[in-house]
């Protein structure tokens, strides 16, 4: 991968990191997947179409929790792979 490209994956990692460590997002996909589930065991038999909205919404929140992750892993892995590459071209002692 060309150190454009790591740069880019740690800047988004670090941005994805602080995301995914900010209290009122965290709280944000607490409450949404509370209510969603809430209102989930509370639909009637018969609503099916909305059973499956509200299911559909909780994985979705899950979903965007798991792509937030794979940025801020990304990241630390470029990171690792621009400290592998800056070693490989350090000048070696004699």
């Amino acid at each position: 991968m060309s150190e454009d490209k790591l740069q880019s994956a740690i800047a988004k990692g670090a941005q994805a990191e602080t995301l995914l460590r900010n209290e009122l997002l965290a709280e944000a996909f607490k409450v949404l997947e509370a209510d969603y589930i809430k209102a989930w065991s509370a639909t009637e038999p018969a609503q099916t179409e909305a059973r499956e909205n509200f299911w559909r919404a909780v994985q979705i929140l899950g979903d965007v929790r798991r792509h937030l992750l794979k940025f801020a892993n990304n990241g630390k892995i470029a990171q690792r792979e621009l400290a592998d590459l800056a070693d490989k071209f350090r000048p070696r002692a004699a």
